[in-house]
C-alpha cells in the first residue's frame, strides 16, 4: 500500500524520460557484454610463473620421464594462480564501479541529448495547441534538414492547409444555406403583410396569396431535403447493398417532368451492377436527369446511359443546352453555384443538384467526370469502382 503513493510521485512517462531510460539501457547491457568479454579474455589467459634453477655439471640425463618439479616451484605455482585470481576479481570489481560511473554519466548525457532531439518537437506542439479556427491559416514552416520532424511539421501543415479549405467551404456553405432560406421567408412575409393590409382583399387575392405561399413552402421544402440528402452522403455509407444502375435510371425516368415534354428523352440501359445505398444512388441520378432537362433549350435532347466499362458500372448523362465554358464546369459541383442563365432564384433550383451528386458519388468511392458539349450542354459520368462491382458480381 505505500507504494502508491510513491508511484504517484514518480514524474510521468513522458517521450523523454522513456529515451533516456532506453539509452542507459543499452549503455548498461552494453558494458555488461563488453566487461564480460574481458573478464573471459584474462581469466582464459596463460600467464605462468617460470622458474630457472641454474647448477653446475652436465645436464642430467632425464630421458623420457618428466621432471619432479620441487616443493617450491609448486608453491610458487600455487601463489601464481592466487594472484591471477585475485588480479581478476580486482578487474571485475574495478570496471563494475567503472561502469556504474559511466552508467551515471550516461543516463545525463542521455537525457540531455533526448531533450534536444525533442525541442523540434515541443515547439511544433506549443504551435499547434495556439491554433484555433480564428487563426488557421497559420502555419508551422519547420526550417532544418530534411528529417523525420520536418515530414512531420510539413505534414501537418498539409493538414492544416485542408482544414483552412473545408473550413471556408463550410462558412460559405453556411452563409449560402441561409441565404437560400432567407430569401423565401422574406418573400412569404411580404405576401402576408401585403395581404393583411389590403382592405380591399378578397377571397380570389386571399386563394391567390396562399397558392404563392404553397408553391414557396414546396422550394423550402425541397432545399431542406436536399441539404439533409447532401449531410447525409458527406457522412459516408453505414452499409452497402446490390444494386443495378439500369433499373434504377428507368424506374427514375419514368417520373413526369413537365420540363420534358418539349425534349427528346432516350435512353440506353444496359446492366451495371454495383453496390451502395440505393436511396441515395437512386436521388445522384434524379439530380442529373433534373439538371438536364431543367438547364436545356426546346427542341434539345436529353440521353441516359448504363453500361459496365472496363470492369467499372457506368452511368452517363448527357443533353443540350447552352454554352459552358470548360474551366467553369468544376463550379457547377459547388454547393450554391451557378452559371450563366443558371442564376435564376425563382426557379425552384438552388445549385445543390450536382454538389449532391459529386457527395453521393464520394460516398460510394465512385469516381464524377463533366466536361462541357462544345454545341452547349454537359455530359456527367459516374464510375463505380471495380472492387463494388466484384462484389456484386460475386453475390
Amino acid at each position: 500500500m505505500r507504494l502508491l503513493p510513491l508511484m504517484r510521485r514518480l514524474p510521468p512517462r513522458t517521450v523523454r524520460l522513456r529515451l533516456t531510460l532506453l539509452y542507459g539501457a543499452l549503455f548498461a547491457v552494453s558494458g555488461a557484454v563488453l566487461l564480460a568479454i574481458t573478464y573471459l579474455l584474462v581469466s582464459n589467459s596463460t600467464g605462468r610463473l617460470v622458474l630457472l634453477s641454474f647448477h653446475k655439471g652436465p645436464a642430467p640425463d632425464v630421458g623420457t620421464q618428466p621432471i619432479p618439479l620441487p616443493e617450491d616451484m609448486a608453491q610458487a605455482q600455487a601463489g601464481a594462480a592466487r594472484q591471477h585470481a585475485a588480479e581478476l576479481h580486482e578487474l571485475l570489481v574495478q570496471s563494475g564501479i567503472a561502469l556504474a560511473i559511466t552508467l551515471v554519466i550516461s543516463i545525463a548525457l542521455g537525457w540531455l541529448v533526448a531533450g534536444r532531439v525533442l525541442r523540434p518537437l515541443q515547439t511544433m506542439t506549443t504551435a499547434i495547441r495556439q491554433i484555433s479556427a480564428r487563426n488557421v491559416h497559420e502555419r508551422l514552416a519547420a526550417g532544418g534538414p530534411r528529417d523525420e520532424l520536418k515530414d512531420l511539421a510539413d505534414t501537418v501543415d498539409g493538414l492544416l492547409g485542408r482544414l483552412e479549405t473545408a473550413l471556408d467551404a463550410h462558412k460559405r456553405f453556411v452563409a449560402n444555406a441561409a441565404h437560400e432560406l432567407r430569401t423565401p421567408l422574406t418573400l412569404q412575409h411580404a405576401l402576408l403583410e401585403e395581404t393583411l393590409t389590403d382592405r380591399a382583399a378578397t377571397l380570389s387575392s386571399f386563394q391567390a396569396t396562399f397558392e404563392r405561399l404553397l408553391v414557396n413552402s414546396e422550394q423550402q421544402e425541397r432545399l431542406l431535403e436536399s441539404l439533409l440528402t447532401l449531410t447525409r452522403s458527406e457522412r459516408g455509407l453505414d452499409r452497402r447493398r446490390p444494386l443495378d444502375l439500369a433499373t434504377i435510371a428507368d424506374h427514375v425516368l419514368l417520373a413526369p417532368r413537365p420540363e420534358a415534354a418539349l425534349l427528346r428523352v432516350g435512353a440506353d440501359t444496359a446492366p451495371a451492377p454495383a453496390s451502395g445505398d440505393r436511396t441515395l444512388v437512386e436521388r445522384l441520378v434524379t439530380n442529373l436527369v433534373d439538371n438536364a432537362t431543367h438547364y436545356n433549350h426546346a427542341d434539345g435532347w436529353v440521353e441516359v446511359t448504363t453500361a459496365t466499362v472496363a470492369g467499372r458500372a457506368v452511368l452517363s448523362v448527357a443533353n443540350t443546352g447552352p454554352v459552358i465554358p470548360a474551366e467553369q464546369v468544376d463550379r457547377l459541383f459547388e454547393p450554391f453555384q451557378r452559371l450563366g442563365d443558371r442564376t435564376a432564384r425563382n426557379d425552384g433550383h438552388h445549385g445543390l443538384g450536382l454538389s449532391i451528386v459529386r457527395a453521393i458519388a464520394a460516398a460510394h468511392d465512385a469516381t464524377v467526370t463533366a466536361r462541357a458539349r462544345p454545341e452547349g450542354g454537359l455530359i456527367v459520368e459516374v464510375a463505380f469502382p471495380a472492387g463494388e462491382l466484384a462484389a456484386v458480381t460475386a453475390q
